[in-house]
């Protein structure tokens, strides 16, 4: 159903806004190149199981309100599954499904061993009062729990969830349980065992290996324009921390508008101002944007930390930006992805540049099972290593197999879960 179609002058290109199918076209793409195994591959194009609940609510109201949760367990071969749980209108089992895969793979890059998992519930969490949210996470949990445990399932907040919703996960399933389990899942508040850096995480790795592109090219931060889409946890943390290496912020976006300065944005302003208003729209030291044109300013980074399926053939021949570091997940499509290699744009896939917060994850689950925590500067520290590291090892692949960094990462993170599968071996 969200098939589009676009004539070009050289023929017919068909591209899908489908989220599953382009996880399984990018797949596809580093299979031919890799010659990967046929078997092992059929075996990556299908999660291992979907579960599907629908639940009751009880709203302030009065009134009883069924919702729809999902969860999706990709591929479990190098660890435990791990990903996150969004709240979002729009979403569905196809979009769960293709973030599920994203989660192996990006695990895989960053080599850290987890499989890929992800979840969902179809609601909008701005319509529901607090209390009505907190009923939703505990009835959602409860009706997935089967999947859940520290050695099993480890969830973590994504779109529209966040540390509070997570505790609130987390006490559900101790309840059930019986005993008091920090690590089910990450991204709790550190009084009941979260990880000092983790909201600050996928931010910080997205600058992270922002910097390491840059310094590849010759190139330093303070010297680049960067422009940001999306002011929520992983826009805004990477704004600040582009802010205060020096970088020039010249436009950021939320749900309500984008606001552009072409001498920089005062994001410590910035940050007062959405405070105060709940929206970057109406900061005093900017001028309003079309949202759509963030994409197209000619910066020298742009960060699409929103949404998936940003970047499409509606407007990649547009885009400016020198380099793009996916905040999000899925932000461009494959097509896309072709023009932009053609046009010398540099991209840095979303399973490398927004692995720092599934990273910190790690580090929490670790801290989690041994009840011995790390201070913030160890986690910092840990997690600039893993980033750099995991930088180096797809830039080196790209050099290697002469490709873009997405099919170097993913020639990485598959080939890495391949050989777990192949070691294995398939029971029975």
């Amino acid at each position: 159903m969200y098939e589009k179609q676009k004539a070009m002058t050289h023929g017919e290109t068909h591209e899908t806004e489908n989220s599953f199918e382009i996880a399984r076209q990018q797949l596809a793409i580093v299979a031919e190149q890799i010659n990967l195994d046929p078997n092992v591959h059929e075996v990556l194009r299908h999660p291992m199981r979907e579960m599907t609940v629908n639940f009751p609510v009880a709203m302030e109201s009065g009134g009883i309100k069924m919702f729809t949760g999902y969860r999706v367990h990709h591929n479990l071969t190098r660890g435990p599954a791990k990903g996150g749980i969004r709240y979002h209108p729009e979403t569905n089992l196809d979009e769960v499904r293709a973030l599920a895969l994203w989660m192996t793979i990006k695990c895989a890059v960053v080599n850290i061993p987890y499989g890929g998992a992800k979840g969902g519930v179809v609601c909008d969490p701005s319509q529901l009062t607090l209390a009505e949210l907190e009923d939703l996470t505990r009835r959602y949990t409860t009706e997935i729990a089967i999947l859940l445990g520290p050695d099993k399932d480890i969830p973590a907040p994504d779109m529209g969830t966040n540390g509070r919703i997570m505790a609130w996960l987390m006490d559900t399933y101790s309840m059930l349980v019986g005993s008091t389990v920090p690590a089910v899942v990450t991204g709790k508040p550190v009084s009941v065992g979260g990880s000092e850096g983790r909201v600050e995480a996928t931010g910080r790795g997205v600058v992270t290996v922002a910097r390491e592109a840059l310094l590849a090219a010759g190139e330093q931060l303070p010297e680049s324009s960067v422009a940001v889409q999306g002011f929520g946890n992983v826009g805004s943390v990477a704004a600040s921390l582009f802010y205060r290496s020096g970088t020039k912020i010249v436009a950021v976006s939320d749900i309500r508008g984008a606001i552009f300065n072409p001498k920089g944005l005062d994001i410590w302003k910035l940050h007062d101002h959405v405070k105060q208003t709940g929206s970057v729209v109406g900061f005093a030291e900017s001028e309003p944007l079309p949202p759509d044109e963030l994409l197209l300013l000619p910066v020298d980074i742009l960060v699409p930390a929103a949404l998936q399926n940003q970047i499409t053939h509606k407007n990649v021949d547009k885009v400016k930006a020198r380099f793009i570091v996916e905040g999000a997940n899925g932000p461009t499509t494959p097509y896309a992805d072709k023009v932009l290699r053609e046009n010398g744009v540099t991209v840095i896939p979303d399973v490398l540049a927004n692995a720092g917060g599934v990273t910190v994850s790690y580090f929490e689950w670790v801290q989690g099972l041994q009840n011995f925590f790390w201070t913030e500067g160890e986690v910092n520290s840990k997690l600039e290593q893993i980033m750099v590291r995991a930088y180096a090892q797809v830039r080196d692949a790209a050099k290697k197999h002469n490709c873009d960094l997405r099919t170097a990462a993913y020639i990485v993170g598959v080939g890495r879960v391949a050989e777990a599968i192949q070691a294995r071996g398939i029971y029975p």
